[in-house]
């Protein structure tokens, strides 16, 4: 059964009233740790047997999904701000210290396509719409965490 717009407003907003794991934990719907929480909202199949088809509606069917929720949520917070991954990728690589979600986040995506400070909740929300390698599923992410949107 496939997810629906409401659906996915519905788990974003549990997400954003939600308590944060005490200790990094990971389930079937996602991970999460004391400051953090990402939520896979939909992912398509693979793409080892793919003659480029199917990859091709599925990054369509993907982005259509993460424009939907933007102009879902676009009216509650504002115009959502876009977040390079690439610093927060360099940094690690560089062997510093990248706070989650930021660290796993830029192991999979390029960016965080869409983020909107959630102030009366003392959070950040952020979607994201990619996939880790070109064979793997495209995934549709909703990312909360403490504090200010990252920079």
């Amino acid at each position: 059964m496939t997810a629906t717009l409401g659906d996915h407003l519905s788990l974003i907003d549990e997400l954003l009233a939600g308590l944060f794991p005490e200790t990094e934990a990971d389930d079937a719907n996602g991970y999460g740790g004391p400051h953090h929480r990402v939520c896979v909202l939909w992912n398509s199949r693979d793409f080892w047997d793919d003659d480029g088809q199917a990859w091709r509606e599925a990054e369509a069917d993907g982005r259509a999904r993460l424009d939907a929720l933007i102009a879902a949520l676009a009216p509650r917070w504002g115009a959502p701000v876009q977040i390079d991954l690439w610093p927060y990728l360099k940094a690690s690589i560089d062997g510093e210290e990248v706070p989650e979600p930021l660290f796993s986040l830029s192991q999979q995506f390029v960016s965080l396509q869409a983020a909107w400070p959630v102030r009366d909740r003392d959070r950040w929300l952020a979607l994201a719409v990619g996939q880790a390698d070109k064979e793997l599923p495209f995934e549709l992410l909703a990312a909360v965490g403490r504090g200010p949107v990252p920079a």
